[in-house]
């Protein structure tokens, strides 16, 4: 079995609770999963939309900033479309992200979730803002 990326996902987030692995992540893709059960599934038993919208956009995030933070850039969500194509309720979700756009201040990427047999489960284009980082201990907010 893969190992995923070291450091991620930072402990105490949302994409600790949710259990997000991240797989690779290179300024050309990024692959990830999660394990379909109670954090991720609504009240009858399917892959919550939430779960996947929330994972395409830390997976294009998380890499993002990884292309950008020697810069001296952050990488933060500012646009996010999921469309959801099949139901899942049990297994694992297979995320693999592909770059669409990589500019000076956003990134745009297609996502796409598919269960254990291969099967197209969900899709999300997300766009992403780069912006420098901010200052320690300024407000560091979008304006």
């Amino acid at each position: 079995m893969e190992a995923p990326v070291d450091g991620y996902p930072a402990p105490g987030t949302l994409d600790d609770v949710l259990g997000f692995e991240l797989l690779e992540a290179s300024p050309d893709g990024c692959r990830g999963r999660f394990t379909v059960g109670p954090p991720v599934q609504q009240p009858f038993g399917l892959v919550h939309g939430g779960a996947y919208a929330s994972f395409a956009e830390s997976l294009a995030s998380v890499t993002t900033y990884l292309a950008v933070a020697p810069a001296g850039n952050i990488a933060v969500g500012q646009s996010n479309h999921t469309t959801f194509l099949r139901p899942a309720s049990a297994g694992t979700i297979h995320a693999e992200g592909t770059p669409l756009h990589r500019g000076r201040t956003s990134w745009v990427w297609d996502v796409r979730f598919s269960d254990d047999e291969g099967r197209l489960c969900a899709m999300t284009r997300v766009a992403i803002a780069v912006r420098p980082q901010p200052e320690p201990g300024s407000a560091g907010g979008a304006g």
